[in-house]
């Protein structure tokens, strides 16, 4: 096998997801006190209540980033390519995995997720991997395959965050700091090696505005989601064609597309 088709250390891959998802395994069954955190300053006063399972989706978020770059260092590419690059997207996988599971009763359903959950993060880790190489015939499908999950997860971290009724001073940074490093990393994957932090910047900002505006509006939680997405999405496919040197009606062919489509989804979904 040639090295532009080299595949992921099997055994790394599989001790990095096997630890993963038997960490939410063992969730149902480890039981301990629910702890209140408070942060105080003069003026005001941050209390963060967290359970063993906010506890555990914290940790196998910071192991699936250090996990990825340690899968990636058996690359025969690998260059100077950091935690950041390669693990925000598995870290955002493995923390999403679990917001579903912190709802459903522990039954066939709970264990569906598990299951299924555990071969998206197989498939996000693999993708990182391929994407190393530029020159690999599997770095584009693997890069619009990122590129993908990446806005996914960010809708259910933005359903996640609304419907759980945090207040605004977490929503905003938590949508806006992942949403820019998102973009970036987008950007980044489709013009083979470009960080844009200006539009990257700009794009999450405008997107940081929409969210302080319809966090007040009475939207379901699927809706706000969708908004933002529909958003987020489609100026990051304008900035990525713009990059691309497309002109002309090609430079708002895609966009266009996913912001009229995005948009009638999340107006249906408010219904």
């Amino acid at each position: 096998m040639s090295e532009s088709n080299h595949l992921p250390d099997v055994n790394r891959l599989s001790i990095i997801s096997a630890v993963i998802i038997l960490a939410y395994a063992l969730v149902p069954f480890v039981q301990i006190p629910t702890q209140t955190l408070a942060i105080r300053f003069p003026w005001v006063v941050f209390d963060f209540t967290l359970d063993f399972g906010s506890i555990v989706s914290i940790l196998v978020a910071i192991l699936a980033a250090f996990g990825s770059d340690w899968l990636i260092q058996s690359h025969p590419k690998k260059g100077e390519h950091s935690v950041i690059q390669h693990g925000l997207i598995p870290a955002l996988t493995a923390w999403v995995i679990g917001v579903p599971l912190s709802f459903l009763e522990v039954g066939i359903e709970w264990w569906v997720v598990v299951a299924l959950g555990g071969l998206l993060l197989v498939f996000v880790l693999v993708a990182e991997y391929l994407v190393v190489d530029p020159n690999s015939p599997s770095h584009l499908p693997a890069s619009l395959g990122l590129t993908v999950i990446s806005f996914a997860l960010f809708l259910v971290l933005a359903i996640a965050l609304h419907s759980s009724g945090v207040r605004l001073f977490i929503i905003f940074p938590t949508l806006t700091v992942t949403l820019f490093f998102l973009i970036a990393r987008s950007i980044y994957l489709r013009t083979s090696g470009d960080w844009n932090w200006f539009w990257s910047a700009a794009i999450a900002f405008f997107v940081g505005q929409i969210v302080l505006g319809l966090h007040y509006l009475p939207l379901r939680p699927l809706s706000f989601g969708l908004s933002i997405v529909g958003i987020a999405y489609p100026l990051t496919l304008f900035v990525i064609s713009y990059r691309e040197n497309k002109r002309g009606p090609s430079l708002f062919l895609e966009p266009t597309i996913m912001f009229i489509f995005l948009g009638l989804m999340a107006i249906f979904t408010n219904g």
